[in-house]
C-alpha cells in the first residue's frame, strides 16, 4: 500500500512544480495554490510511505517521477523539446526508478 501512496506523491510532486511554472507566467495567485496545495500533500503523503519503504529509495522514487512528470507536462503543456537524447534520459530515469523498486521487494 505504501508503494501505490509514494506513486501518487510522485504526481503531486508534479502538481507542485506545475505550480511553480505558473508564478513563472506571471499567474502568480493560482500559481501559489497550486503550489502549496501539490506540495502539501505530496510531502505529507511522502512521508506516510516512508513509514514502511527506506528514505534513500522513497526518496530517490519520488524525486524521479517527480523529474519525468514535470518534463512530461512541460512538453506537453508548455511546448519544450521533445528532443530524442531527452526522452532516452527520461527513460533511464524511469529504468532507474523500477529498477529500485525492484531490488527493494
Amino acid at each position: 500500500m505504501n508503494w501505490f501512496i509514494l506513486i501518487i506523491a510522485g504526481l503531486f510532486e508534479v502538481v507542485g512544480v506545475t505550480g511553480m511554472q505558473k508564478i513563472a507566467k506571471g499567474e502568480k495567485v493560482s500559481g501559489f495554490s497550486i503550489l502549496v496545495a501539490g506540495f502539501l500533500i505530496s510531502f505529507t503523503l511522502l512521508s506516510v510511505a516512508m513509514e514502511t519503504i527506506p528514505l534513500g529509495i522513497a526518496y530517490g522514487v519520488w524525486t524521479g517521477m517527480g523529474t519525468v512528470g514535470s518534463a512530461i507536462v512541460g512538453m506537453i503543456f508548455y511546448n519544450e523539446s521533445t528532443d530524442r537524447l531527452r526522452l532516452m534520459f527520461m527513460g533511464l530515469v524511469i529504468v532507474a526508478v523500477v529498477g529500485l523498486r525492484v531490488v527493494s521487494a
